[in-house]
């Protein structure tokens, strides 16, 4: 187990975590801004991540005194880092930096990703992470406008 910033401990999910994974999702993407136009309702992304973990995500969470205040979900066999959130209370508490770097870490050679292009928030701090912008296109589920990022070793 690793110790980030505070008393931040990074650790792989369990499927004990997905209540609380859900929840995190739907409150920070929630944020005006930030998810997509129609926001899922907690009931799906709580689905969709008992789906997604059965698919293949590797999912890390960040606990602080015994509760789930962060995630970062990686699709290692596409190198994407398909979903990353802390608790909106918690934004710009260095928690987010703290699970990025574990995903540096899974994903030494490089990787994808793409936010919403109104999440000016998340693009300004991948994009101070070193993340190269790639392109402007359509969510592949919901059609809003999204922005691709790519980080890769070699450049």
């Amino acid at each position: 187990m690793n110790t980030h910033d505070s008393d931040y401990k990074l650790r792989p999910a369990t499927s004990d975590d997905h209540d609380a994974i859900a929840e995190i999702w739907h409150s920070s993407a929630s944020l005006p801004g930030v998810g997509p136009p129609v926001m899922p309702t907690l009931e799906e992304l709580r689905r969709r991540v008992g789906e997604e973990s059965v698919a293949g995500w590797k999912v890390t969470v960040a606990e602080q005194n015994g509760n789930i205040v962060g995630f970062a979900a990686v699709k290692l066999n596409d190198a994407i880092l398909d979903q990353l959130f802390v608790r909106p209370g918690l934004i710009g508490s260095g928690l987010g930096r703290a699970l990025f770097k574990d995903c540096l870490d899974q994903m030494p050679d490089g990787f994808t990703l793409h936010t919403a292009s109104s999440n000016e928030k998340a693009r300004g701090f991948y994009e101070k992470a070193g993340m190269q912008f790639q392109r402007q296109d359509s969510h592949p589920r919901t059609g809003h406008p999204v922005t691709y990022y790519v980080w890769n070793a070699r450049l």
